[in-house]
């Protein structure tokens, strides 16, 4: 049985400037995992980094609002929403609120830097 706790995970800055906490991922522990689960926290009235990933990934809205953003399309986004992002997309999200944005990030295959570009 694996059970973590999301206070217990170290946040980091991750390359599109999103404060994250990795709580699955296949390279970290006794698991093997073909994906990762992070939790991802944007401050208020800030914004990610345009960014691509080579892999999909799928973010699952928890608190505040903002305006996804994937290639030309964008979208309001709010609780309770779920975004596909399919591989090589440019994308980023905007939090529109003043609270701040949370959302679960789930990367399929698994996240690796190698994998994400910065884009400008």
């Amino acid at each position: 049985m694996l059970v973590k706790n999301l206070k217990k995970c170290p946040a980091f800055m991750s390359g599109d400037k999103v404060i994250l906490r990795e709580l699955l991922h296949r390279d970290k522990g006794r698991f093997s995992f073909r994906y990762s689960l992070a939790h991802a926290k944007l401050p208020a009235r800030r914004a990610t980094l345009p960014h691509s990933l080579k892999t999909s990934e799928v973010y699952y809205i928890l608190k505040g609002r903002g305006m996804m953003y994937i290639d030309k399309k964008s979208h309001r986004v709010s609780p309770g929403n779920v975004i596909y992002i399919p591989p090589r997309s440019k994308q980023h999200i905007k939090n529109t609120g003043n609270m701040a944005l949370e959302f679960l990030c789930i990367v399929d295959p698994a996240w690796k830097k190698k994998d994400e570009k910065i884009l400008s």
